[in-house]
């Protein structure tokens, strides 16, 4: 068992500077020997998070390295509410940053991204092909969950509220009452209260890391970076690569993660009934059913 509201005693707060000098803040937990893994959460995410998922991999052997995006977590730096403008800085980032990784550390290679950051790697596989020997998309945003809107109907939206000055505005207003276990934001992210509770835990101590929800701008942003994940561009994707993602989705679309999976030479599928869009933070029966079938895929291509 591992304390989800604690940092590991053997695991260490570090930073890694991008390319362009900002600044990242990482975290290093050093395994047995298994391999190297590399993980990056999604909008509003943030290392701690996380921490019952990393403990599972170090636990196998694995040393995990995660960190925090630029715009928010401990990477935020002047940015105001996770707000992009485009989604290239991030590509440019996780390229440089599993560059830099791969050489610091030993192979195997594998990358687990969620939500945002799987659209992120998505996009770094296709453009940049890192010599990784596995990755993970769990709940990647191959598109925005526009419903009840159409896709074509959201981007017009965005791109008219971006045009006409609203583009660092939030797309809702937060609620001003406590988010607590049975608020409507848990029900579209993860059916276990304890662990949904667990993020209000950290934004109470570090209220920096509550982002609130995305602006038009961001949204808009998100819309073309998915635009260009073309079928053409997807199928040139040799790395082996594991879809996990859930028919509930209400932040992103599963039908667009079933036709990159199509797509994509080397990749596999596991679409879940019974979960949110937190899948690595679900209920366990939920959650250790896709950590099993991380385990397997990555016996199969990222053996010692």
């Amino acid at each position: 068992m591992i304390d989800r509201r604690a940092l590991p005693h053997d695991a260490q707060l570090g930073e890694w500077l991008a390319p362009d000098g900002w600044r990242y803040r990482r975290l290093e937990w050093p395994g047995d020997g298994r391999g190297s893994l590399l993980f990056a959460g999604g909008r509003g995410d943030f290392i701690e998070k996380y921490l019952e998922a990393q403990h599972h991999w170090h636990d196998a052997g694995w040393t995990v390295t995660a960190f925090d995006w630029r715009s928010q977590g401990g990477s935020r730096g002047d940015i105001v509410g996770g707000h992009l403008e485009s989604m290239d800085p991030l590509v440019d980032d996780l390229a440089a940053l599993i560059e830099d990784w791969k050489a610091r550390h030993p192979a195997p290679h594998v990358v687990i991204a969620h939500s945002m950051g799987g659209h992120v790697l998505a996009r770094t596989l296709a453009e940049r092909r890192p010599q990784i020997d596995a990755a993970v998309l769990v709940a990647p945003m191959m598109l925005v969950n526009s419903e009840p809107l159409p896709p074509w109907a959201a981007w017009w939206t965005a791109s008219l509220f971006t045009l006409a000055g609203f583009g660092r505005v939030p797309i809702w207003r937060s609620p001003t009452a406590s988010e607590g276990a049975g608020a409507r934001r848990r029900s579209y992210l993860t059916s276990s209260p304890e662990r949904f509770e667990d993020e209000l835990w950290w934004w109470e101590r570090q209220p920096g890391y509550k982002l609130g929800p995305p602006s038009w701008g961001w949204l808009l942003a998100a819309m073309r970076s998915c635009a260009v994940l073309t079928p053409k561009a997807l199928g040139g994707i040799t790395t082996p690569c594991l879809f996990l993602a859930t028919e509930r989705d209400r932040l992103v679309s599963a039908s667009a993660i079933r036709r990159a999976a199509e797509v994509i030479p080397a990749a596999e599928l596991l679409m879940l009934n019974d979960s949110g869009h937190e899948i690595l933070r679900e209920a366990d029966p939920v959650r250790l059913r896709a950590l099993n079938a991380i385990d397997a895929f990555f016996a199969r291509h990222a053996a010692r």
